[in-house]
């Protein structure tokens, strides 16, 4: 008994010691150097101001330097390829990104795909809007879902490029009613000015586009939000949901960001942790309520299978509107 007390003894302190070991070697140090986010668009637009409103949310809660980089074109399917090709395994690579570029891809029948790189977490979403101007003959949504029931092509709807958020969301429309996506009389425009004066001008019979983009005009008078596209009514907003209004749809046009492809269970835990704590901070609040946007956050699997499930939806729709094979 005296022999072999000790041996037990020896076993476990050897056990102890490989289990000490393994915890030491699965630990990962996160962030140890500069922070590089990529905004695949060009300065300004809505990609780029989320990465520079977690450049300086990162920078207050790590200590780390934390730059943004430009990469536009293409709905944000050139900088992803580059991304996938450049920042395999480097965890302290991020790329900003949206449904527009889950779009994009498959308009633009990308070489890359979101597949290819590690989701950390959706940020923000907004809610589209459905507009008239403030002559229009339609003073609820009824009123021109009848009329585009009942003779779809008549119906024209404005709004930003074809593929994207807001021609999405007029199929998404016409599938919910009854309408053949394929017959959308849609009108892309290349800037929000020209989808402004297009709707103000009665060139067009509807407009949509992000809440954000029309509350000036809206709260002038010269146009008359007939519905969002959020799950729930938005505070401040006098519009119903479409689903109030009998459309079964919603549609929040996210952001969000990803790690690079290939990093290991270990890396991947760190960069959510990272990003969890910059949501947390008193600079990402701040940035939210400055720009007005919806605070969105999910992480890791939550937000991957969100993020399948709308790669399935939109290429459904885009296939509709014949934008897809």
């Amino acid at each position: 008994m005296r022999r072999v007390l000790p041996v037990i003894l020896l076993i476990a302190m050897l056990l102890s010691a490989c289990g000490n070991q393994a915890t030491t070697s699965s630990s990962f140090e996160y962030p140890t150097e500069a922070i590089n986010i990529m905004a695949p668009a060009s300065p300004g637009g809505g990609w780029d101001s989320t990465a520079r409103a977690m450049q300086a949310a990162l920078a207050a809660t790590t200590g780390q330097t934390v730059q943004v980089y430009n990469v536009s074109g293409a709905g944000g399917t050139i900088g992803l390829a580059q991304f996938v090709n450049e920042a395999k395994g480097k965890p302290h690579e991020l790329m900003v990104g949206g449904l527009v570029m889950v779009g994009a891809i498959q308009t633009n029948k990308a070489p890359v795909n979101l597949s290819q790189v590690t989701p950390i977490a959706l940020l923000t979403a907004e809610a589209e809007a459905i507009v008239v101007p403030a002559d229009s003959k339609y003073q609820t949504l009824q009123e021109l879902i009848a009329d585009f029931k009942a003779n779809p092509t008549a119906i024209s709807w404005g709004g930003g490029s074809a593929g994207g958020t807001d021609h999405i969301l007029v199929g998404l429309i016409a599938k919910a009613v009854g309408v053949a996506p394929a017959n959308v009389n849609y009108i892309a425009y290349s800037g929000g000015g020209e989808a402004t004066a297009a709707i103000l001008s009665g060139a067009v019979t509807a407009g949509v586009s992000g809440v954000s983009e029309f509350a000036e005009q809206v709260a002038a008078g010269t146009m008359r939000m007939l519905a969002v596209s959020s799950e729930e009514r938005i505070a401040g907003i006098d519009a119903p949901t479409l689903k109030e209004a009998g459309v079964d749809v919603a549609l929040m046009n996210w952001r969000a960001v990803f790690g690079a492809p290939d990093l290991t269970p270990e890396q991947r835990a760190a960069v959510i942790a990272t990003i969890e704590k910059m949501h947390a901070s008193k600079e990402w609040q701040d940035a939210l309520s400055k720009n007005g946007w919806t605070d969105f956050f999910r992480t890791g699997d939550e937000f991957s299978t969100f993020l399948n499930n709308e790669i399935t939806r939109i290429g459904g729709v885009l296939r509709d509107l014949g934008l897809v094979q």
